[in-house]
């Protein structure tokens, strides 16, 4: 499964040219939060557009995990990456 985060502090957004891309309304932040990480056009927007997609404070990227996880996105400071769901006992 691929997984579009972002790679550097920030925060995630696209560039006009990205939502546009994706057929959305330019709102002048590049806002996209109600799309799913792993939107198989959003995946495609990244991977076709590279760093035309990314936003003011973005640095777009896909990750490839495995099909099947649930996983969350984790960030700092705007940069994210991908962990897995696990249980946790207290």
């Amino acid at each position: 499964m691929k997984v579009v985060i972002n790679r550097r502090e920030g925060g995630f957004g696209l560039s006009q040219e990205g939502m546009e891309f994706l057929g959305l309304d330019w709102d002048g932040f590049g806002s996209c939060y109600d799309l799913s990480r792993n939107d198989p056009k959003l995946v495609q927007c990244v991977e076709s557009l590279g760093v035309r997609a990314d936003g003011r404070y973005a640095q777009l990227g896909v990750v490839v995990i495995p099909d099947g996880i649930e996983y969350f996105i984790q960030e700092h400071h705007g940069r994210e990456w991908i962990a897995e769901v696990h249980r946790v006992w207290d």
